[in-house]
């Protein structure tokens, strides 16, 4: 999959199939629509062309936002890659984009740069300076410009709609399974080994405290997970505690693994964790002591779940 940071930098002479939206996630009914987009280019000889928007617009026109989103942009490339699609286009989204009029971004962008022959859409797509054109405009603009629209019925659109919206509710709930079961695929958090506090290394559970740069990037609610991380192409299992450490009189929020059968130092790496499953929400101990007895009782019942005791 070749991938642009612009529109404008796009060279490409082939006409395309292409559709447009944030896609965050990726989950399972993003990639049925993905499937026909990639399907159809093949069919009619054509390539295969997803322009997306960074940042989202709503963290632009909406400065109050507290939006949160499945994936970082990272995240959602590595997973867009996977699907067959020849081109990921990711134009920045800025106020003076959206004030392009409805006939400049069908023009100078979907036509004059992609090449499009046809464009595969919701039927609720809204575009152009304010959204204030629509699908039928847009098939209008296709006799003039000589492409076709594909309209992707309101069945399918809502499926997508509830999958984003159940992964959401999900992730901030706890509930990774059923997150992972939309999504068809293990949700992560990316970012970067830094140091803390060393208060687990004093329990003999050192952690990896892992920072994410991406403010908008959806973590989930408090608590201890099972967890899965490809460390030198080594697969390696853990569980992870999200929250402030409240028995030690903690106040900022930390991602903290501790590894499973695996020792090495980790500081300063860029690291991946996928949620396998939760194990328990995050509690206040007594004391030390009793924090130390529940994470060897939540290690314990990482290894049942992984079937690491025999």
């Amino acid at each position: 999959m070749n991938e642009y940071l612009s529109a404008a930098n796009y060279k490409n002479d082939r006409q395309s199939v292409v559709t447009i939206g944030t896609f965050d996630g990726v989950h399972i009914g993003h990639k049925a629509i993905l499937q026909r987009v990639v399907n159809t280019a093949k069919k009619e000889k054509l390539d295969s062309v997803l322009l997306t928007f960074f940042p989202h617009p709503r963290l632009v026109l909406q400065t109050d936002t507290n939006l949160q989103l499945i994936n970082t942009m990272d995240e959602k490339k590595a997973l867009l890659d996977k699907t067959g699609l020849n081109h990921l286009v990711m134009h920045p989204f800025t106020h003076a984009f959206s004030r392009l009029t409805a006939v400049e971004y069908v023009r100078d962008i979907l036509v004059n740069k992609l090449k499009a022959k046809k464009i595969i859409i919701g039927y609720d797509h809204r575009f152009g300076r304010n959204r204030t054109a629509n699908i039928e405009d847009l098939k209008e603009f296709g006799k003039t410009y000589h492409f076709e629209v594909e309209e992707i019925s309101a069945q399918e659109l809502d499926e997508v709609a509830v999958s984003s919206t159940k992964i959401r509710k999900a992730l901030l709930a706890g509930d990774i399974t059923t997150a992972n079961n939309y999504l068809g695929y293990h949700f992560m958090l990316s970012g970067t080994v830094v140091k803390g506090k060393s208060i687990g290394r004093t329990m003999d559970y050192p952690t990896a405290n892992l920072h994410i740069e991406e403010p908008y990037k959806l973590v989930p609610k408090n608590g201890v997970y099972v967890v899965h991380a490809t460390i030198n192409s080594e697969n390696v299992f853990g569980i992870t505690s999200i929250g402030t450490n409240p028995t030690v009189g903690g106040t900022d929020k930390t991602i903290e693994t501790y590894f499973l059968d695996f020792k090495e130092d980790l500081y300063q790496k860029n690291l991946t964790i996928e949620f396998l499953t939760h194990i328990r929400d995050e509690e206040t101990f007594k004391d030390v002591k009793s924090l130390k007895e529940a994470i060897t009782k939540d290690e314990a019942f990482a290894r049942d779940f992984l079937n690491l005791n025999e």
